[in-house]
């Protein structure tokens, strides 16, 4: 039966599951079905495009990457073969197909109840993040139910997180009680919070390296377009380093640079278009609230309102804004170059390097798109995901190999940087496959511990991020924090 499930849910795929889901949630919140209809077909849409953006541009950019790995002579034993390798193997597992089930029952319930103000079931594809972990657990430890333990205690902690920071991506992305809750990617906001104060220390936050500033200083220049072609043309420079008097590798080059200007010009509009099909859903629900606060509904009274909630939607919606994707190809170089001078580092990031722009969407939030700090806290934490590859890919290999992707890739130890790569996601993993319950239970205390802060302090954790968050803004900004409206916060009645 569980099976069966899931060959339903895999053949018809997100870009079909999500507008459905979307759909039925809008319904449940009284939303005229005629809105309702619209929104999910926009979703779907937007959702496709996104796919097709993404699928055009990883070859083209992967086969750059390869080019450039070879050229810098790096050979280590860890091949990073990308996230499709985790995706296979959880929607294929005992541990993954039971937590599919297991887990969206307790996301629905949990929404229900109040304990978390994230419905994740909206971006029911992304519950793989969490099958995974939960699949190689039970490859090393053969007990079934520790496993689906793992999967289940990863879901609450990555709920708490998304909440935490889901202010500060709802505001940035312009998405109105949007965020992103993937495991893969959620845990970045984590550092992200912690090193901010230490970087506003050293001054970055007075270093207005954002879009809008390269726009106001650089003019044309400093227009996403060009800074594309400008990055597309030195990453095609690194790939063809050592033939740069051929011709084709120039054309290599400047083609590169004119496809990269492309994802930055094209991805923006499909981003809009996703979002749009959020707006009539909860525009409805804003005008309810309004109507009950006597139409005076500010910023500030979302962030304080305890009834406010998100819907958990694709990370796709960011990976094109300008900040995200100008700091995930400036890391790419970064990514690689640590790979060959870090001490006891295996793993070499080949597929998953064009996932970055993916990895850092919680950094760009929780600075508001200061470009310099993004940097300097990715750095240092996907430096540290490659160590956390190297621990996890004997684990890893061995989990999938049943599938035949070792076999296939050539290589004897293989990883997703993107999924592997996160160093606190790897820690709580040890711990629960040591099956110590001293190990197990800190990890559960110390959830417990934050959780508890989040319900009771959580209207003072995101003004104490919105003020950080502010501390980025320049004074020629175009307003798009200091509106005063409840469009970015909309509440509802429901909880």
């Amino acid at each position: 039966m569980l099976q069966s499930f899931m060959n339903i849910f895999t053949s018809l795929g997100d870009t079909v599951v999500v507008p459905i889901i979307i759909f039925i949630v809008a319904l449940c919140l009284r939303v005229k079905a005629r809105t309702a209809m619209m929104s999910s077909l926009l979703v779907g849409v937007g959702l496709t495009g996104f796919g097709w953006i993404i699928s055009s541009f990883t070859p083209v950019v992967t086969k750059i990457i390869n080019q450039m790995i070879k050229t810098t002579g790096i050979n280590l034993p860890v091949v990073d073969t990308g996230w499709q390798t985790s995706a296979l193997a959880s929607f294929h597992s005992t541990v993954g197909i039971s937590f599919f089930i297991v887990g969206l029952i307790l996301e629905i319930v949990l929404f229900l109840i109040g304990y978390t103000k994230v419905f994740f079931p909206t971006n029911l594809w992304q519950n793989w993040g969490f099958m995974i972990w939960g699949t190689v657990a039970y490859a090393v430890t053969h007990n079934f139910w520790l496993s689906l333990g793992l999967s289940i205690f990863l879901m609450l902690y990555i709920l708490m997180v998304a909440e935490i920071q889901s202010d500060r991506w709802s505001d940035y992305y312009k998405i109105s009680n949007g965020t992103t809750a993937a495991l893969h990617n959620m845990e970045n906001a984590v550092p992200a919070i912690i090193l901010d104060p230490l970087w506003n220390l050293f001054g970055l936050n007075k270093v207005h390296l954002t879009p809008e500033a390269l726009k106001k200083r650089l003019g044309v220049f400093g227009e996403p377009t060009f800074i594309g072609a400008v990055l597309g043309i030195i990453i095609g420079l690194l790939g063809n380093i050592s033939n740069l008097g051929s011709l084709s590798a120039w054309g290599q080059i400047l083609t590169f640079g004119i496809q990269l200007a492309g994802v930055m010009t094209i991805f923006p509009l499909v981003a809009h278009l996703f979002g749009s099909a959020f707006k009539p859903l909860t525009d409805e629900i804003t005008e309810r609230y309004i109507k009950k606060n006597a139409g005076k509904a500010t910023e500030s009274d979302a962030i304080k309102s305890k009834k406010r909630w998100f819907l958990a939607v694709d990370d796709g919606v960011g990976y094109g804004e300008s900040a995200t994707i100008i700091s995930g190809v400036i890391l790419i170089p970064i990514v690689v170059v640590l790979a060959f001078i870090l001490p006891g580092n295996k793993t070499i990031p080949v597929v998953d390097l064009v996932s970055i722009p993916f990895m850092v969407e919680s950094m760009v939030a929780v600075y508001r798109g200061n470009i310099l700090k993004v940097l300097c806290t990715a750095t240092i934490w996907l430096g540290a995901g490659l160590y956390a590859c190297s621990y996890m890919a004997p684990m890893y290999t061995a989990s999938v190999a049943h599938f035949g992707v070792v076999a296939a890739t050539g290589a004897a130890l293989i990883v997703s940087f993107n999924v592997m790569g996160r160093p606190l996601n790897a820690l709580i993993f040890a711990a629960w496959i040591s099956e110590n319950p001293l190990w197990i239970g800190l990890t559960i205390v110390v959830y417990a511990f934050f959780q508890i802060l989040l319900r009771t302090k959580r209207p003072q954790i995101w003004a104490y991020l919105k003020k950080m968050s502010d501390k980025n803004k320049v004074d020629y900004d175009d307003g798009k924090s200091s509106k005063d409206t409840v469009s970015k916060g909309a509440v509802t009645d429901n909880q």
